[in-house]
């Protein structure tokens, strides 16, 4: 009965048919686990390289195409826009196709975008190409969970870790070397950028063989280690069942537990709101951060190579912590303290910056890259915070396109105060003022409870 439910939760197509897939043999099925597994971190590289060259290109961008201060604001609000309008079309394309073909789909937008804007030639073209490589990111984005939760149901802290970690690693490597690579280049903005492209392209490779491997797409890739829900094949509770065991729909098959997730009402969830405005704020920092802070720096007397390898070391800082988070995260009853730790070394930050931007320097980037852990954080709350696969593809695509809709006027409202104000006080005032309700909205959403629970105890709400 257990192992009944376990399967519907875990390997019943997003493509919403009914039809029995035959398991594949086990030496496949490892094969093709280890694939996914390249696949999602290929992926994950990829997923921030196209928003962080470019800031660290910023000012070069800026003359070549001759933007002002308010349009440079709306380029750094693009990726927030394309995430919140592409982000919300994941669900159903995966249903269609399938996650990994989307996915990959993705991976291919992403090249084409990274590939084409450089030599765009104008501020229209490149904003166009920007978005075509964004399209590509945010469905991926929306889709990781997913994809996390059906091959890896009771790996879903480690799962989430590894990902998060290698996007912040793509992330960190594309701050630190555009600028040292545009310069063995010969110094053009176009070569630094457009050599991001092939990164991308390596990430095409393993989901085109994944999406051709029969019943791949279709297929949890748990079958053979399947277990009782909440609990992992060593016997221990695993981490995707974290404070989840005995919510499980009763039953002898897994039908209640499909139906209860695709006739879920996302927005009749407290918590789901909760953890889309939180996911809203940890991302107006992000992006301010990706698309501002080298400039702050550089504003402050800090040459332009070392105000890059600054933002580098700013978004390295996830690399370790978006292993560790994501898996602390799973085994605490509430992540609330983690959320209020994350947000005080944000504070820190932002006054640090604002007292002795070049003489602290160092350190604000540290305590700003920790502040930005808040991303693997709300990533694993989206797979804690769902029960079935269903639940998740559903409250990801909300709780981003929702948080990214939120955040759209943050880098945009940072570039205007910085035009008008002539520094950098206001920007920062606004920063550290809207880290108070992150805080306040991440606790309400690292409460133990999930959007399936208050869906049943709420049905006519």
């Amino acid at each position: 009965m257990a192992s009944q439910e376990t399967r519907t939760m875990t390997s019943t197509p997003i493509r919403g048919t009914a039809e029995s897939v035959e398991s594949p043999s086990p030496s496949t099925r490892a094969w093709t686990t280890r694939l996914v597994v390249v696949g999602i971190v290929l992926t994950a590289l990829n997923l921030r390289p196209a928003i962080t060259s470019l800031g660290a290109l910023l000012e070069e961008v800026r003359d070549g195409l001759g933007m002002s201060g308010g349009v440079a604001g709306v380029l750094t609000s693009v990726p927030p826009l394309c995430f919140a309008v592409f982000g919300v079309m994941a669900p159903r394309l995966a249903r269609r196709f399938g996650p990994g073909a989307v996915v990959c789909a993705g991976m291919v937008a992403i090249t084409a975008g990274l590939a084409i804007r450089p030599y765009a030639g104008n501020t229209a073209g490149f904003l166009a190409a920007t978005a075509l490589a964004l399209m590509g990111i945010a469905v991926s984005n929306v889709l990781m969970p997913v994809i996390v939760k059906r091959w890896f149901p009771d790996r879903v802290g480690s799962m989430t870790g590894l990902y998060s970690m290698a996007l912040a690693l793509g992330t960190s490597a594309a701050a630190a070397v555009t600028v040292p690579m545009t310069d063995a280049l010969g110094g053009s903005w176009q070569s630094g950028l457009a050599a991001w492209a092939g990164l991308a392209a390596a990430a095409v490779v393993p989901w085109i063989a994944l999406v051709r491997v029969r019943g791949a797409d279709s297929e949890s890739g748990a079958a053979g280690r399947r277990t009782e829900p909440g609990v992992g094949a060593d016997g221990r509770r695993s981490e995707s069942g974290a404070g989840a065991a005995g919510r499980r729909p009763s039953g002898g098959t897994g039908t209640p537990a499909r139906q209860e997730s695709d006739g879920l009402r996302i927005t009749r969830s407290r918590t789901a709101w909760a953890l889309a405005v939180f996911f809203g704020l940890q991302a107006t920092a992000a992006y301010i951060t990706m698309g501002w802070m080298a400039q702050i720096f550089r504003d402050a007397g800090v040459a332009a190579g070392t105000a890059g390898l600054l933002l580098a070391v700013t978004m390295v800082m996830g690399v370790p912590l978006a292993f560790v988070i994501p898996r602390l995260a799973t085994r605490l009853p509430h992540q609330g303290p983690i959320v209020v730790a994350l947000g005080a070394c944000g504070l820190a930050g932002y006054a640090g910056l604002y007292f002795a931007p070049a003489s602290g320097a160092w350190a604000w980037a540290l305590l700003l890259g920790v502040s930005n852990c808040a991303f693997p954080l709300a990533l694993t709350m989206v797979g804690m915070r769902a029960r079935t696969g269903a639940g998740v593809a559903k409250l990801s695509a909300f709780a981003q396109s929702t948080g990214y809709l939120l955040s759209i006027p943050g880098p945009l409202l940072v570039g205007v105060l910085y035009q008008h104000s002539g520094g950098w006080g206001l920007p920062l005032a606004l920063m550290a003022g809207l880290m108070i309700p992150q805080i306040a909205v991440g606790i309400l959403a690292g409460r133990n409870r999930t959007v399936e629970e208050e869906a049943a105890r709420r049905p006519h709400a």
